[in-house]
């Protein structure tokens, strides 16, 4: 018989599912493919995740006196977090009481969801990151944190992994910074280090402009680089965590680093009106590749030297 604290549960892990299917794009087709109960713990901490980025984003000509208020709201949500945490949410808020089930099931870190905000802290204001050093600090905060809280929830046993995971978030958040490059300028916020700008004779606004387009492709592919570099060394990953789970990183990580070799082959789209994303019959394919993998994994049946690519 289901009781009542099960009910709520069940609820807040399929509201946290709903947010994470309308808002999550790359990550809902990799993350569906983990098993129940990570699966849905995986939902919970996305749902987190984009309520937190909700309160710091469209920071877009704001006066100091709101960005005060973001911070303000942003604290006061820590705090909601650390209760939480602790297992006493503030009210019947769906993600609080997700939350809370998936930390106690789990064990997950506390200070991961405040390094993470710390992140976000970081944000309000931002505008230059003056060398690699200063914007892989912010990369750590916002993406190698979640690497951290993802590979607990899907199991892993080598000390090593975490490591790894913070070089996977890292490479993930670098290929979101590239890719969004436009839309983060016309913002006003300019994430790639201004001594890379420099180093090529270039600043941010000739590159969003289009001016000195030879220096620009070059500057841009130092960046593909460096995220790829970070890509590599993370390679083992994937055969650190839990096989069953194993299934989601690939997927995740092949839409992003598709997206990376997308942006390297024509440089000069990322000033472009539109996005830079991969087409629908590419994420379908990573999609098919992918339950398949999760089907061998099922049946214990070996990867091909082909599909541990």
């Amino acid at each position: 018989m289901t009781t009542v604290l099960e009910a709520r549960v069940s609820g807040a892990m399929e509201h946290c599912r709903r947010i994470t299917r309308a808002e999550a794009r790359n990550f809902y087709y990799g993350l569906k493919l983990a098993p129940e109960p990570k699966r849905s713990a995986l939902y919970t901490i996305y749902a987190w995740m984009r309520r937190a980025d909700d309160l710091v984003d469209d920071l877009v000509d704001e006066t100091t006196t709101e960005q005060d208020r973001r911070g303000e709201r942003l604290e006061r949500f820590r705090e909601e977090t650390d209760a939480a945490l602790e297992g006493n949410p503030v009210d019947d808020d769906p993600v609080w009481i997700g939350l809370s089930h998936v930390v106690d099931c789990f064990g997950l870190d506390a200070s991961l969801f405040h390094d993470m905000l710390d992140g976000q802290l970081e944000d309000l204001g931002h505008r230059e990151y003056e060398t690699f050093d200063d914007l892989r600090r912010y990369c750590y905060r916002v993406a190698s944190t979640v690497g951290l809280i993802c590979i607990t929830i899907w199991g892993y046993e080598q000390k090593e992994a975490e490591a790894i995971a913070i070089d996977r978030g890292i490479a993930f958040q670098l290929t979101n910074i590239i890719r969004d490059f436009r839309e983060d300028f016309d913002i006003g916020r300019i994430y790639l280090p201004r001594c890379d700008f420099q180093k090529h004779g270039l600043t941010p606004r000739q590159m969003r402009e289009g001016e000195n387009p030879d220096a620009a492709k070059r500057f841009i592919l130092q960046q593909i680089d460096r995220a790829e570099s970070y890509y590599q060394k993370s390679e083992s990953l994937e055969s650190m965590i839990h096989p069953s789970c194993a299934p989601s990183l690939w997927a995740m990580t092949s839409i992003y680093r598709g997206t990376l070799d997308k942006i390297r082959r024509d440089p000069g789209r990322l000033i472009g009106d539109r996005r830079i994303s991969l087409n629908s019959l590419r994420k379908s394919s990573i999609a098919l590749q992918a339950k398949w993998r999760s089907f061998k994994v099922k049946r214990n049946a070996p990867l091909t030297p082909e599909e541990s690519s």
